[in-house]
């Protein structure tokens, strides 16, 4: 397998500190920086920082978890297309559906109980846009008469991974998905979920690249703060000592029950904000990277 380390930016991460943040990602041989998107928290916006590190770098491939519904399908792979080109084939995709609050849902402009249909639509519809054919689509919400996006995106084809754990969003994953990419969990519980995901495909005619799988990995390079595991305790129903490894040997540690579970992508992101970011960063290299493949 190729194992490969992306580096998750926080809300931390304010828009000045994006530059510095990708310089030291980029020269230290980081695979990848990822943006995930949080419609009602302080996170910068995944379009405008990908586009910014595009133009600042070279070789970093620059990832987001990507809201899909609430965004009208041609403006979006208009978007994700043209970034697509002026990265140079660089852009990684992993479409979710939103938190899962009344407030974000407002927010995307669609009701909770029509966001599972919204990607359903949407997911096949972008492939369509994406392949520089004239669209046709008469589908519920999305209604197009050939409709032709140009230029197409550098990749080809541009994947789209898919995110969640949901009995729903897992049988999804295996019909529409090009990949997995799950939330906070261990080894065990993800490995056991992947093999609904391969059901699903199969019985849709399909399979994923066994590569294909990855994971979000919170880390601690120190004690945590009780503060936080307060935090973590009220917001995810657990103690973070129970899934969140703390020091860099239990991460290496932990990455190493992700391999033997199957699973190669890995998406680092610390619980606690560094103090300092290059000194993270560097440690988080020199532990993590000498694993890859």
């Amino acid at each position: 397998m190729k194992i490969r380390f992306g580096y998750t930016a926080g809300p931390e991460t304010a828009p000045e500190a994006l530059g510095p943040l990708v310089d030291d990602l980029e020269r230290l041989g980081f695979d990848s920086l990822w943006i995930p998107e949080v419609l009602l928290q302080s996170t910068i916006d995944p379009l405008v920082a990908l586009s910014y590190a595009a133009g600042r770098t070279r070789k970093l491939k620059l990832g987001t978890h990507l809201i899909l519904p609430g965004r009208h399908p041609v403006t979006l792979a208009r978007q994700l297309a043209h970034l697509d080109r002026v990265s140079d084939g660089r852009l990684l995709l992993v479409g979710v559906l939103g938190l899962p609050g009344e407030a974000d849902a407002g927010a995307q402009g669609v009701s909770r109980k029509e966001r599972a249909s919204a990607i359903e639509e949407m997911v096949p519809l972008l492939r369509r846009l994406w392949s520089g054919e004239a669209v046709d689509h008469q589908g519920p919400r999305y209604p197009l008469a050939g409709v032709t996006v140009t230029p197409k995106p550098r990749q080809e084809p541009l994947e789209l991974w898919l995110g969640g754990k949901a009995k729903g969003a897992l049988e999804r994953c295996g019909r529409l998905g090009d990949g997995w990419m799950p939330g906070l969990m261990l080894p065990a519980e993800a490995a056991r979920l992947r093999s609904q995901i391969e059901a699903s495909a199969k019985a849709a005619g399909r399979q994923i690249d066994p590569e294909h799988f990855g994971a979000n990995l919170f880390y601690a390079s120190g004690p945590l703060p009780p503060e936080v595991t307060e935090f973590f305790r009220s917001q995810r129903g657990a103690d973070p000592a129970d899934i969140v490894p703390v020091g860099f040997d239990a991460l290496r540690a932990r990455v190493d029950e992700w391999i033997d579970a199957g699973f190669s992508k890995f998406l680092l992101r610390p619980l606690v904000a560094p103090a300092d970011m290059t000194e993270e960063l560097g440690r988080l290299a020199e532990e993590m990277l000498p694993l890859t493949t």
